[in-house]
């Protein structure tokens, strides 16, 4: 049964959600501070944290910040606040899906149960080898332990990119959008964020870059998306 953690404040909202989260199966662990929802995370392992972004102890950014530091675990944000600006920042710091106030309780769930069915569907991406290679065997994923080796040197990535690195390569020369890198990553299409997968597509080259600072193994196609181009001898 998929345990989730709830971060927020305010009572009326955390209790509404626990209701409907355990009628539909769920358990929860419900904490108002951010210092303790770390504690309980490095405790004991969730399948997905619900957090409000105003807390009393620290913003629920810098929360999932840290988060980030101990798990790859989904995070839903809840936030009074609808900018486009907060929810770049909020995907980009690794949140899932960003729900703003006022909202329903069961489309809550229904967006949970959304999320924890994607994150599970990526955990592998749909490749025929357990290792993909270029000529020079530039890649090697071990799809079992979640790493990918660039250039025989292991790569520290994030689920996210993770994800999107493996997608990439699973078809060498095909150029994906955006929203096919979204969906590949488990996050919510319908939720604005295409603009933050050029975030992550930078971050990745960056790690690329240190090992191999001449290659550019993943390409953009202006105004259709990126792909990975092995390199050609």
């Amino acid at each position: 049964m998929p345990h989730i953690l709830i971060l927020e404040d305010e009572p009326s909202i955390a209790e509404s959600l626990v209701f409907v989260l355990q009628a539909e199966g769920f358990n929860t662990h419900w904490e108002t501070l951010a210092s303790k929802a770390l504690a309980h995370l490095s405790e004991q392992p969730v399948d997905l944290v619900i957090m409000d972004v105003g807390l009393p102890d620290m913003t629920g950014f810098e929360a999932c910040k840290q988060l980030r530091k101990l798990s790859e675990v989904p995070v839903m944000f809840l936030t009074a606040r609808g900018d486009e600006l907060d929810r770049v920042v909020g995907l980009e710091i690794g949140a899932d899906d960003y729900v703003v106030k006022p909202f329903s309780p069961r489309e809550v769930a229904a967006r949970v149960k959304a999320i924890l069915k994607r994150t599970r569907q990526v955990q592998t991406p749909a490749v025929v080898d357990s290792t993909i290679t270029s000529d020079r065997a530039e890649f090697a994923i071990d799809h079992d332990r979640k790493t990918i080796a660039y250039q025989q040197q292991l790569l520290q990535l994030t689920r996210y990119e993770y994800c999107l690195l493996a997608t990439l390569l699973a078809q060498p020369g095909r150029v994906f959008s955006r929203e096919q890198l979204l969906t590949a990553a488990g996050v919510t299409v319908d939720a604005g964020y295409d603009r933050s997968i050029d975030s992550h597509i930078k971050t990745l080259r960056a790690k690329l870059r240190q090992i191999n600072p001449a290659a550019e193994p993943i390409k953009t196609q202006r105004g259709f998306g990126y792909c990975y181009q092995p390199e050609s001898h």
